[in-house]
């Protein structure tokens, strides 16, 4: 009797933080399996020790699945860890949050309780169905069961960094997307912000780094999901009552990829308002978040104010639309994947001439292709220029200095390298200056910028080579019949 009274006195001496942190011990060095590091971080960090009762340890923890979970996979070592620290007479209480929907009161369960199993008042309608192989939440994803089953990634097998072209419009985002493949969590470009405009390859790049993250971390659960897939999972979970369920899934996840938040913009506030809580949990767990959206975090409107500030704590990475050099690679990529041969003069054409997006480039090629397919006819620059007139009329075609320094070059015969050189050849400095003469008339590029892509000239290179052209073709009948002509062919 009087061993027993100093045992309880020893129990009310203790604080129920130290008791679970005496328990959080032993379970760490006692968990089986090689993840164990990963399982103790996702099933034992989150729980909160709330009271401790006489021998009765109160725990709290995030959902119904999450103590189900416990109790079908760590009930013994609970066990054994509770009557290490309090004792043989030593109990364990949970206190599970609910969403208000499902229940007024918290649900409670005892270890160790009649005949070895728990007991928990869990309302009859509460979703607590299981899947073959695992717990199947009401959302699309397979969460991990008694016998582990792998989430669902939603990658597209299609989309990889080996296909994805690079080039000065999106060298940065790809050279940060492979940095957090390497390393998801622990580089300072967390979370990772692609934008740009439609058709630059953001989703490309995103599901990308997804593949690769999966490559080179196997162990680490990467799961991609568009803005709508995210808002409409919510909306269906605060139907059903399974909100909680539907945060912790998410607080899972090792590296999470949202497509095209801007769709949250001015709607969705209480899905702004889930997903900046997981936001807040996963990158304060060192969980690689990914993101995606047609504008810059700063100018991204309709969002709420933390939840943008949160997107600006990384890197934002901007894709813009691909240069000559960029384009000609993408079409070359997509033919080689299709296994279709093109003469390089066509693929030359496309490229220069199809100078909106990624997504028109390759719309401009397969049309071509099935052109060419359905009425048996070969592939020649005639047929393609016939394609691209079509094309870009509806399409609103803007002439860049890259398409100008390909058509003066092509009439005067000269490789459009020698435009960027530095040599003083009359024949070169003249087809320089036309460049810079249209450049300046049919682009709303600044004089710098016309400079740079002409042989690295400052503005007033660029100025005097626009007098120069307008003097020779008031005063020379051989420019000026150059004039006319090129004149002529950006008309066409």
């Amino acid at each position: 009797m009087n061993s027993m009274n100093e045992a309880n006195a020893r129990v009310a001496e203790k604080d129920y933080q130290s008791v679970w942190d005496a328990c959080l011990a032993f379970i760490k060095d006692n968990l089986p399996g090689r993840e164990n590091e990963k399982v103790f971080d996702t099933w034992f960090k989150p729980i909160v020790p709330v009271k401790l009762d006489g021998g009765t340890l109160i725990i709290q923890v995030p959902s119904p699945f999450f103590y189900e979970w416990l109790e079908h996979n760590y009930a013994d070592l609970l066990k054994q860890a509770i009557q290490l620290t309090l004792g043989p007479q030593g109990c364990l209480q949970y206190s599970i949050v609910m969403d208000t929907s499902i229940a007024e009161q918290p649900i409670t369960t005892r270890i160790p309780a009649v005949g070895g199993q728990s007991t928990m008042n869990v309302p009859r309608d509460a979703p607590m169905d299981i899947g073959q192989g695992g717990r199947v939440l009401p959302n699309p994803f397979v969460i991990p069961g008694i016998q582990k089953v792998r989430i669902n990634s939603q990658l597209s097998g299609s989309y990889t960094l080996h296909n994805f072209v690079e080039g000065e419009c999106n060298q940065l985002a790809r050279a940060a997307g492979y940095a957090v493949a390497e390393k998801p969590g622990k580089t300072a470009f967390n979370p990772l912000m692609l934008h740009g405009g439609v058709g630059l390859g953001k989703t490309h790049l995103a599901n990308a780094i997804g593949l690769k993250t999966k490559e080179l971390n196997p162990e680490l659960t990467v799961l991609y999901v568009t803005s709508e897939q995210f808002m409409q999972q919510y909306m269906d979970a605060g139907r059903n009552g399974t909100t909680s369920d539907f945060v912790h899934f998410y607080e899972m996840v090792d590296v999470l990829i949202v497509d095209d938040i801007q769709f949250w913009a001015n709607k969705a506030g209480r899905t702004q308002e889930a997903f900046f809580h997981i936001f807040n949990t996963l990158h304060q767990s060192g969980k690689q978040l990914i993101i995606t959206s047609d504008k810059a975090p700063s100018e991204l409107q309709g969002l709420e104010t933390r939840l943008t500030s949160r997107l600006k704590w990384g890197l934002a990475a901007e894709l813009l639309p691909p240069d000559v050099e960029t384009r000609m690679g993408i079409l070359r990529q997509k033919l080689a994947n299709d296994g279709v041969e093109m003469p390089a003069e066509v693929v030359e054409y496309i490229a220069y001439n199809i100078n909106t997006n990624v997504r028109e480039l390759e719309g401009a090629l397969i049309s071509l292709m099935a052109q060419s397919s359905l009425n048996h006819r070969d592939i020649t620059i005639d047929l393609a220029r016939q394609m691209v007139d079509k094309f870009v009329k509806s399409t609103n075609r803007e002439v860049t200095i890259d398409y100008i320094q390909k058509v003066v070059c092509d009439y005067f015969n000269i490789p459009i390298e020698s435009i960027q050189s530095r040599t003083r050849k009359r024949e070169i400095v003249q087809a320089r200056q036309l460049t810079m003469y249209y450049a300046k008339k049919l682009t709303k590029s600044s004089l710098a910028i016309i400079g740079l892509q002409c042989g690295n000239k400052d503005h007033a290179t660029v100025l005097h080579a626009c007098k120069t052209v307008a003097n020779l073709a008031d005063t020379d009948k051989q420019f000026r019949c150059w004039v006319e002509d090129l004149d002529k062919k950006f008309k066409e």
